[in-house]
């Protein structure tokens, strides 16, 4: 990778994102490094999301709009990785926010630490919050503190409540990985020969151990880089469905499997299968209109779960469960007092 001024792809899967997107895009070009592709995959859009684009295209020769037929966010990730030619990947969500220092302070880490791959810190917005958070996204700010994870595999798997966070201190909470690929600047190579599976809703789960298992070291920025927008219409909160939990049971499973291979307990898909086989039993006892293939699957599901969780040792099991106590309890607080509010 160049020393001075490497070049940085910015990979922006856009779906009728009409009402956000502009936010999100002028938060890419205020960006204080210069040296960047941005492009914006129309991910067969039907909304003026493919002209907005075209907008931003015609005015920036660092933009590059590739319009193409509807085949979900994988799809549209993996055209941004195949156009991609920067020395340094990273990917922003069509309705989020990029910090105007996210990539400097990033690729700062990286060359400094010569790591594989640098994330920093994420905020959490509500829609009535935008005007102000575009506002401090704009402002500068030094660089916060780097610590270096040579176990990302591990961290992933075993940092993931946020009371153990907090007891646990700052490097604790320096360790904590999600599936996410926003707020995280790659370098190029880690994505030679690796493509997310397309046509499934969970495929940064599924992503997640491959990734991670090629990284010998992370450096984490301790400084607030991004704003993750929460908004009702996202696939994140809009589609809770048989075929949504099923296929986050699916991804779990193959993560916890790839996973405890590499002599890694993957305590962070124990949560994941129990929680998900637990969404589906409820949403088939909510409705009165299921049909036999639904109850089968949930079946199967259940049954596949109790067979993986039995590749784990009873006190592996033990800890397992009071992680995902946990976090379950976590989400719920979370879902009453900061969600319900937005």
């Amino acid at each position: 990778m160049p020393a001075n001024k490497p070049l940085v792809s910015i990979i922006v899967p856009v779906y009728n994102a009409q009402r956000y997107l502009r936010h999100c895009v002028d938060s890419i070009l205020g960006q204080s490094y210069r040296n960047l592709q941005i492009l914006l995959i129309d991910d067969g859009a039907t909304d003026a999301s493919g002209r907005i684009c075209d907008e931003y295209a015609s005015q920036d020769v660092r933009v590059t709009v590739i319009h193409k037929p509807n085949g979900g966010i994988a799809s549209a990730q993996n055209a941004g990785l195949d156009a991609a030619t920067g020395d340094c990947i990273a990917f922003c969500d069509n309705d989020d926010i990029m910090h105007s220092s996210n990539v400097e302070h990033l690729l700062m880490a990286l060359q400094r630490t010569r790591s594989d791959m640098a994330k920093g810190r994420w905020n959490q917005i509500g829609v009535s919050e935008l005007p102000s958070t575009i506002k401090s996204a704009s402002a500068a700010q030094k660089m916060g503190a780097l610590t270096l994870i040579d176990d990302p595999l591990n961290a992933y798997q075993s940092v993931f409540c946020k009371t153990l966070r907090i007891l646990g201190g700052a490097r604790t909470e320096a360790r904590y990985f999600n599936e996410a690929n926003w707020c995280r600047l790659y370098r190029r190579e880690l994505w030679d020969g690796l493509r997310f599976k397309e046509g499934h809703f969970a495929q940064d789960i599924r992503m997640a151990g491959p990734l991670y298992a090629r990284m010998k070291r992370v450096v984490d920025v301790n400084e607030v880089l991004y704003y993750w927008l929460q908004e009702p219409d996202s696939v994140t909160h809009s589609k809770r469905t048989p075929a949504f939990w099923h296929d986050n049971v699916i991804a779990a499973a193959e993560n916890f499997e790839f996973t405890l291979k590499r002599g890694v307990v993957p305590y962070r898909n124990y949560f994941g299968l129990t929680a998900s086989v637990r969404d589906e039993l409820r949403g088939l006892a909510g409705n009165s209109h299921s049909r036999d293939d639904d109850r089968s699957l949930v079946q199967a599901d259940r049954l596949g779960m109790r067979r993986m969780l039995g590749k784990m040792t009873t006190p592996q099991r033990l800890v397992g469960w009071v992680l995902a106590s946990i976090r379950r309890a976590e989400n719920l607080a979370y879902d009453v007092l900061i969600h319900a509010k937005r």
